[in-house]
């Protein structure tokens, strides 16, 4: 929790959670963008990639749970400040590792990358929510909308320097080196990160970390997120290679399409913000999974790249909220934000990071582009318990 912020702190903090959720974005298409340039240069299939892929997911998966434990201790700043230093010393790590062509130093890189990603993650999120609380109303969405505008840039960055045959060693060492910067210099200006202070007498202690994990709401929450964001984290991962594999389209193209995308998912995270305040969390959620369903069906049938295109696009337009309503549904009681948003993080990134991985085995089946279907149950999954993520009513005043 934080203390009230000035108007000039406030400022300042709201624009430095935007720069840092677009940098991890940008961070993140970095490296999705040209997963078919990883396969080319390491001789991979699409189930022996998504094995590499898992090891970005288990470096995640171990940090995200002590994440919450972790900004209680350090505060947000820092560990925005340690997890985009390991991102950036990972992501030199793997352009080495891929100019020696060396699949296990990949595999280590990967492993470390994640561990930042995941730390990072959960402490912007809770910046974030501190920002919200703070305004009053809902922007958590603008900030996943600066964290898929990163990732946009990052897209047609990958897309221009695939077409201009940069290599990619080169393109993450110089994104490494933005990441560092932004990493140490932004999270100066963030509202400052506070224990919960003690219950006075009568009220109830909050929650510590481990007792988050037996908070049935928080869990319920954790399930839909872990269906919801399932379709983002494939969408991530695989359009392009889909796309390269699906329809003959070339690296650039495929890159592109990946690009769309993300444009849709930023959109819609800018101005859904909005809609959420109008219609609440729950119809938007369904609303968001009935979206990405067609708009997932479209890309796997579409015969041409012009309806994978608007596939791509309705995808992303369903994938966009479901994340950043999650955290804000985790994040309802600020004396409890840290410790909810990690369990919710934790269980949502089960689907985000492992899920990709899973389709790529499933890919060397039956083709990456028809493994994607495989996504359309956690999605209905979602949308029976999307009632979890009603907000909390709020607590009455205590008799004067």
């Amino acid at each position: 929790m934080t203390s009230t912020a000035t108007r000039p702190q406030l400022k300042a903090a709201t624009g430095a959670t935007f720069l840092v959720f677009g940098i991890n974005g940008l961070v993140f298409a970095s490296w999705a963008a040209r997963i078919p340039a990883v396969t080319e240069i390491l001789q991979l299939t699409s189930g022996q990639m998504g094995t590499l892929l898992l090891c970005v997911a288990v470096g995640s998966l171990i940090a995200l749970p002590t994440a919450g434990f972790v900004v209680g201790r350090i505060g947000t700043a820092n560990t925005v400040r340690g997890a985009g230093i390991i991102a950036a010393a990972a992501g030199v790590a793997v352009a080495l590792s891929l100019m020696a062509a060396s699949v296990p130093a990949t595999a280590i890189a990967l492993f470390f990358f994640g561990i930042g990603i995941g730390l990072w993650d959960v402490s912007q999120n809770i910046e974030g929510a501190d920002v919200e609380h703070q305004l009053g109303r809902t922007i958590m969405p603008q900030f996943h909308a600066a964290f898929s505008g990163g990732a946009f840039v990052g897209a047609l960055i990958g897309a221009g320097l695939s077409t201009a045959g940069v290599g990619l060693p080169v393109h993450l060492l110089v994104i490494a080196a933005i990441v560092a910067v932004v990493a140490l210099v932004a999270p100066r200006f963030f509202l400052p990160h506070q224990a919960a202070a003690a219950p006075a007498a009568g009220e109830e202690a909050p929650a510590k970390g481990g007792s988050a994990w037996r908070d049935g709401r928080t869990l319920l929450i954790g399930v839909v997120v872990l269906g919801a964001t399932l379709t983002e984290g494939a969408g991530n991962d695989w359009i392009a290679k889909a796309s390269v594999d699906g329809l003959g389209a070339e690296e650039s193209t495929g890159a592109l399409l990946f690009a769309v995308f993300v444009l849709a998912m930023t959109a819609m995270r800018f101005f859904g913000g909005r809609a959420i305040d109008v219609y609440g969390r729950v119809a938007v959620l369904r609303a968001s999974m009935a979206a990405a369903a067609a708009g997932l069906t479209l890309f796997v049938f579409a015969g041409n790249i012009w309806l994978a295109a608007a596939g791509a696009a309705l995808w992303g337009v369903g994938a966009a909220l479901a994340f950043p309503m999650g955290m804000s549904a985790a994040a309802d009681d600020p004396a409890r934000a840290a410790a909810r948003v990690s369990v919710v993080s934790t269980l949502g990134y089960i689907a985000f990071l492992a899920g990709p991985p899973l389709l790529g085995y499933l890919g060397d089946v039956t083709g990456i582009r028809t493994a994607l279907l495989a996504i359309g149950i956690p999605i209905l999954v979602a949308l029976l318990l999307a009632g979890a993520a009603k907000p909390l009513a709020a607590k009455p005043l205590a008799a004067k």
